[in-house]
């Protein structure tokens, strides 16, 4: 499978100033995202996951090693448009990525700043708002949408680009439990349905659950890397970095604990209560 973006040797600093030092986030930081993956990135506040988004499509560029995006090195300032067409970014607030007073003006945005047909845009724009499920919110004010309905406009804006990756950096940080659950569910569509790369930028365990991998930060460095299952099962890691694990998790671990024998690659509520059931059945 080839990758959607492949990161070699990365380091990048925040500039100091007189007052403060610079600061150094990565230091040789190696990372393959294959297309159409869901990966999550998961870590606690500060631990590099934003920033190492934003060298996915060159909002922030190396200070050593490189980032390529569909084979395209991001420090190659010719390819910038080009590299931001093949990866699209959602952010926390929607709020800061909608520019219109209409719904599907909102999502024509980027489409008619890349110069696309009139023709093309219409067809784009019915697209990507049939695609988060808000087609029918198309002539609605945007200002009057709930938190979740306006995240998935601002990710309908960026499919409307017709990009190849999705970055999504905490983009259900500001929504209540409902739109938290349209948010995640729309993402998993968009990969599971139309093979959109999707890396989502996370320091929620149940949202990790759904990716096909989790990459998981500490410090600027890949502390762990592969599936849900074989990730969340590393409780004392992953505890020893200030991090949690699902309940259902540490339910279990919690047992093994007190002497039962019982795996820790149970993540959702069915696979526990299964887990547990065939444990009593055996006793």
């Amino acid at each position: 499978m080839d990758n959607a973006i492949q990161v070699e040797n990365l380091t990048y600093d925040y500039p100091g100033s007189e007052e403060s030092p610079t600061i150094q986030v990565f230091e040789g930081l190696n990372l393959e995202i294959a297309e159409g993956s869901f990966v999550a990135v998961l870590g606690h506040n500060g631990c590099g996951k934003s920033t190492l988004a934003k060298h996915f499509n060159a909002i922030l560029l190396p200070t050593g090693g490189s980032v390529h995006v569909y084979g395209l090195d991001t420090q190659d300032e010719k390819l910038l448009l080009q590299i931001r067409q093949q990866v699209g970014m959602v952010f926390q607030n929607p709020d800061n990525q909608i520019v219109s007073n209409v719904v599907e003006e909102d999502v024509a945005f980027a489409p008619e700043n890349l110069g696309v047909p009139p023709a093309e845009i219409r067809a784009r724009v019915d697209e990507a708002l049939k695609l988060v499920g808000m087609y029918q919110y198309r002539t609605h004010a945007p200002h009057l949408l709930s938190g979740g309905q306006k995240q998935r406009i601002a990710i309908a804006g960026v499919i409307a680009m017709r990009p190849r990756c999705i970055v999504l950096d905490e983009p259900t940080a500001m929504l209540d439990p409902q739109g938290r659950r349209e948010v995640l569910a729309t993402i998993s569509r968009l990969n599971h349905e139309n093979k959109i790369t999707v890396v989502l930028i996370t320091h929620h365990m149940p949202e990790a659950v759904l990716a096909d991998r989790v990459v998981v930060m500490t410090d600027g460095g890949i502390l762990a890397d592969g599936t849900p299952k074989e990730v969340f099962s590393q409780v004392e890691l992953l505890k020893a970095a200030g991090l949690t694990v699902p309940e259902t998790t540490m339910l279990l671990y919690q047992l093994r604990r007190q002497g039962y024998d019982l795996p820790l690659d149970a993540l959702s509520v069915e696979e526990c209560a299964q887990t547990l059931r065939r444990f009593l059945a055996e006793a």
